[in-house]
């Protein structure tokens, strides 16, 4: 019988801190990704004690050891269901190596072989890359490398912004929809962009107010990428959490001649009554659930039919089996689920596998098309993984793909062990 027999992790500098974990036994391991979050890896080492010895393949008795073990420090979201999450995608790829099956078989078998991919455009133009409190870092690949810092620089760049609002980089109609064609070409047939970008019209970024004139700028980036892909391209915008309930139903009333395939967390995400009463005042289908962890998170904006979308991030809900039981309890309400995902190809297949798996499943995010070696880190071109806007799903064991560690190290975050290597802090 399998035993496990240690756990370590590696992280790469994408556009985000991309951390990876594995689960060893004496002739297997599994990989999987968290997603990003201050003092993660430490994290994930205080927890291995919990799994040496024990059967990978108890993976939802495993999950329930590492949740009792960690209720203490967050027992309903935050960075240890950041790090379980990781860890339980590992034990589902490691099983299915040592059963020999893919992980969509573990979850009861697919529903599709080709899971649509939508494009998160940003705001138009490359994003650059965040730490893990979301601060602009300048890593070798980035095309923003002679950014220079400012006092600015340093506040977070979504949700209520801090101080003053930065209105010297103005987002233009014609850059949106300059970035809408690339992508059509690139063969998505859904893509989204940032909508709380930096607005000239802004008197206050903390308020989380909308006058008429931002509005309308606005609205302008949304008809220009509207004309530019015509109405068989679904498009979505985010808010990043930005607005109250009053401005954001104003924000939502105005987008509607566009036809919008949804609106994302226009509103704060704790309070489900606001949740709610933005979802019910208007004919945009509001998503949110990126913030939201564990079924339980996910409970009461189904009940009270909060939400039009819901958006949960499988590297950090609560795993992958967590996620496919929070899709069934969305499907109780005939409720579509559309992923956030802004990981590697390993937690992006990751995904794939419970997207296959679920009736409901609507599209998954890529957030990635700026970072040149996205592909690579699975040993393939990104246009050859995704393909006329689908990622099609291997049938291989586990996950089905690979980490190329050869590609991976050369992007390694600094100070962070290399699966149990230390890196050069020269690199």
């Amino acid at each position: 019988m399998a035993k496990i027999t240690r756990v370590d992790t590696a992280v790469v500098q994408g556009n985000y801190e991309w951390t990876f974990v594995r689960v060893y036994t004496d002739h297997e391991y599994g990989t999987g990704e968290c997603f990003f979050a201050p003092g993660l890896t430490a994290t994930i080492r205080d927890m291995t004690p919990l799994l040496l010895g024990e059967d990978p393949r108890d993976v939802d008795r495993l999950w329930n050891k590492m949740r009792w073990a960690v209720s203490h420090a967050g027992a309903t979201g935050g960075t240890v269901w950041h790090a379980i999450s990781g860890i339980e995608a590992a034990l589902w790829d490691l099983t299915g190596k040592l059963l020999g099956v893919p992980i969509y078989q573990l979850l009861g078998g697919k529903y599709r072989d080709r899971i649509r991919i939508y494009m998160d455009c940003h705001a138009g133009e490359g994003l650059e890359a965040m730490s893990s409190v979301q601060l602009p870092v300048n890593p070798a690949w980035s095309t923003r490398r002679g950014h220079s810092q400012t006092a600015e620089d340093n506040h977070p760049i979504h949700g209520r912004a801090y101080g003053r609002p930065k209105t010297d980089e103005v987002f233009t109609p014609q850059m949106y929809a300059e970035r809408a064609k690339k992508a059509v070409e690139m063969g998505f047939t859904a893509i989204k962009f940032d909508l709380d970008v930096p607005n000239p019209y802004t008197h206050d970024s903390l308020n989380g107010a909308l006058n008429a004139a931002e509005i309308q700028f606005m609205v302008n980036l949304v008809e220009a990428v509207r004309e530019a892909v015509g109405p068989a391209v679904d498009v979505g915008y985010d808010c990043h959490w930005r607005y109250n309930v009053a401005d954001a139903i104003r924000l939502a009333h105005a987008l509607e001649p566009y036809h919008i395939a949804f609106l994302e967390d226009p509103v704060p995400p704790e309070n489900v009554e606001a949740q709610r009463l933005m979802t019910r005042s208007v004919r945009v289908p509001v998503s949110t659930g990126e913030n939201r962890y564990l079924r339980h998170g996910f409970r009461e904006i189904f009940e009270t039919h909060a939400v039009s979308l819901v958006a949960p991030d499988f590297q950090k809900a609560g795993g992958l089996l967590e996620a496919k039981r929070i899709a069934e309890m969305a499907d109780t309400y005939y409720i579509n689920v559309i992923p956030h995902n802004i990981s590697s190809p390993i937690g992006t297949f990751a995904s794939c596998h419970v997207a296959a798996a679920i009736p409901n499943f609507l599209a998954l995010e890529f957030h990635a098309a700026d970072v040149p070696f996205w592909g690579e880190l699975v040993g393939q071109k990104r246009e050859d993984l995704i393909v006329d806007g689908h990622i099609r799903l291997p049938d291989r064991p586990g996950l089905g793909v690979e980490l190329d560690e050869e590609t991976a190290r050369r992007y390694a975050k600094r100070g962070e062990p290399w699966f149990g290597e230390k890196v050069e802090q020269d690199r």
